[in-house]
Parts: structure tokens; C-alpha cells; sequence
């Protein structure tokens, strides 16, 4: 891989960073001048308590000196301290950081894998009775709400049939560990984790049928059975290796979105993820955990992004020449 083509998406990820810290800083300031006065209105506080928060919460001082205070305390990881709890905003973040990591990795995880088989043989097939019912499903799949989704698997496999918890990271007042607190923890997973995944499963079946399509009409496919290799051989060798470019930038893209987690989903399964957390935090309000997660979402997304051009330049040389 050229390096200045490297060089030149890693400057740019870099730069896009930089714009979003500096709209991150100003725009919870532009939503709301002083959280303080608004957290604690109606609360029986002097003026000089109001300072003391103010000071705390490094809201004293100009725009300017806020915002380099921010960024010193950013550069060395510090996001602050959240309005409601006191904590390290850090310690927020990192508490709901791996259940998110945990639902929506594995639910998209497993989006990817099935959506990626069933585009593949409804893309070979084209018209056959798998290609129109497995698009048809998709399609559903793909424009049914997840929060819907989600209500309707709730009360049907949990408040009915009993099958699954209603909610929760794992069982109240639970002191199981080891094997038997990953089963535990498993058997809430996989309630929301099915529902995310359905959600998830049309839009990579969509696309792999898609572009499939697009590769089967190529003439070295052609001169591939010409040379009298096997239809299998010729799906596996030839058109799937080049039809799934489009969907390793949707996967990496999709990944990039697993820190912003599923508020609907997170919130009616009560999963003590990311999603819940930002909930939580736009109801307070508290800016300061909405900022930390803004950022983080933000470069998550960047650092997906990123992975995208340089592994599309890997695989397709012709792009680093553009």
C-alpha cells in the first residue's frame, strides 16, 4: 500500500477529529449557557455554591478558557465530571461500554454472517422462489422499527411465554460467577440480541444481492465457465470474492456504530449499555456524559471509516491510485 495514500486518510481522519472536538465543545454551549443554573433550578443553593459547581465542572471563565481547559483535560483523558452522579465521566463510559460492545457486536455479528449467506444464494439464484421470498423478508426486516420489534419479542417470548428475562445485564441480586454467570448474562443477551439482529439482517442481504448481481454479468465470469470450471467454483473463486468489497465497507461502517449502541432496543430490555447511558443522560440533562459519549460515538465512527479506505485500498489498488 503507498504510504502517502495512507499518509493522506489517516491526515484526513485526523482533521475530521479535530472538527468534531472543537463542534463537540461548543455546541452543548449553544444548547444550554449555564447546565448549573438549569440542573439546580428550584434548589435552595447561594451564589457562591453555584461558583464552587461552576469551578468544578470547569464552567468558570471565558469561552476561550474553557474550551483550552478542555481540551488540556482531554488530551490526557479526562472528560469531566457528570452533572448527576458525581463520577468521572471516563467511569461512565467505561461501565456501560462493554455490555454495548457485547449486544451489538454479537448482533451485528451475526446480521453480517446470515445476511452475507442468504445475498449470496438469492443473488446466484436470481428470480427463484429463494431469491423472492428471502428479498421480500428483507425488506420487512429492514423497515420494521427495532423498538417495535423489540415490544412485540418482549411480550410474546418474555411477559407470555416466560421464555426469556424481561430485562436486565443478568439476574437481580444474582451471586453466580464464572460459567455460570456467563449463561446467566447470555440468557438476557439474547432476546435483544435476536431483535437487533433481525433489524440488522436485510440491509447486508440487500446489498450482497445486490452487488452479486452486478458481478455475475461480468465478462471474466464468462470466460471463467469457458474455461470449464464448475458454477460452484466459479460463485466461490471469482464472483463472491469481488461482490463482497461493498459489503466489507458496510460491515466496518456498521461496526463503527456498535459504541453508539441501540437506545430503543437498550431501553426497553433495560441493557445497561451505551444507549441507555445516553438516555439517561439526555434526560437529566447531563452534558458533560453527552459530550463524552458525542466524542466517542464520533471517533468510533472516524476510526471505522478510516479502516475502510485502507482496507478498500488493499484490496482494490485501483483506489489508491485516485
Amino acid at each position: 500500500m503507498r504510504p502517502r495514500f495512507v499518509v493522506g486518510k489517516v491526515v484526513g481522519a485526523f482533521s475530521t477529529l479535530v472538527f468534531v472536538v472543537v463542534v463537540n465543545f461548543f455546541l452543548f454551549r449553544v444548547v444550554n449557557d449555564d447546565p448549573v443554573e438549569s440542573l439546580f433550578r428550584g434548589r435552595n443553593l447561594s451564589i457562591a455554591q453555584k461558583d464552587r459547581l461552576r469551578e468544578q465542572f470547569n464552567l468558570d471563565g471565558s469561552r476561550l478558557e474553557q474550551f483550552i481547559a478542555y481540551v488540556r483535560e482531554l488530551v490526557r483523558g479526562n472528560l469531566g465530571l457528570s452533572l448527576l452522579s458525581k463520577r468521572p465521566v471516563t467511569t461512565e463510559i467505561r461501565e456501560a461500554l462493554w455490555p454495548t460492545i457485547l449486544l451489538v457486536g454479537v448482533a451485528t455479528t451475526m446480521a453480517m454472517v446470515i445476511g452475507v449467506v442468504v445475498g449470496i444464494h438469492a443473488g446466484w439464484r436470481r428470480r427463484s422462489t429463494f431469491d423472492l421470498t428471502s428479498t421480500t423478508v428483507s425488506m420487512f426486516t429492514y423497515s420494521v422499527p427495532d423498538f417495535w420489534l423489540g415490544m412485540l419479542f418482549l411480550g410474546l417470548f418474555s411477559v407470555n411465554l416466560g421464555i426469556f428475562p424481561t430485562g436486565g445485564l443478568e439476574d437481580a441480586g444474582s451471586t453466580a460467577t464464572g460459567l455460570a454467570k456467563l449463561l446467566d448474562q447470555a440468557h438476557h443477551m439474547a432476546l435483544p440480541a435476536i431483535v437487533l439482529a433481525i433489524a440488522y439482517v436485510g440491509e447486508y442481504v440487500i446489498v450482497m444481492r445486490s452487488s452479486l448481481l452486478d458481478t455475475v454479468s461480468e465478462d471474466y465470469l464468462q470466460l471463467a465457465r469457458a474455461k470449464g470450471l464448475r458454477d460452484a467454483d466459479v460463485r466461490r473463486k471469482h464472483a463472491v470474492p469481488n461482490a463482497l468489497l461493498p459489503v466489507v465497507s458496510l460491515s466496518a461502517l456498521n461496526f463503527g456504530f456498535v459504541l453508539s449502541g441501540s437506545i430503543a432496543v437498550e431501553s426497553i430490555f433495560s441493557w445497561p449499555g451505551l444507549g441507555q447511558a445516553t438516555l439517561e443522560a439526555i434526560r437529566g440533562p447531563d452534558f458533560p456524559v453527552l459530550q463524552g459519549l458525542f466524542l466517542l460515538f464520533s471517533a468510533a465512527l472516524i476510526l471505522a471509516n478510516l479502516v475502510v479506505d485502507l482496507v478498500y485500498g488493499l484490496l482494490d489498488p485501483r483506489v489508491q491510485a485516485q
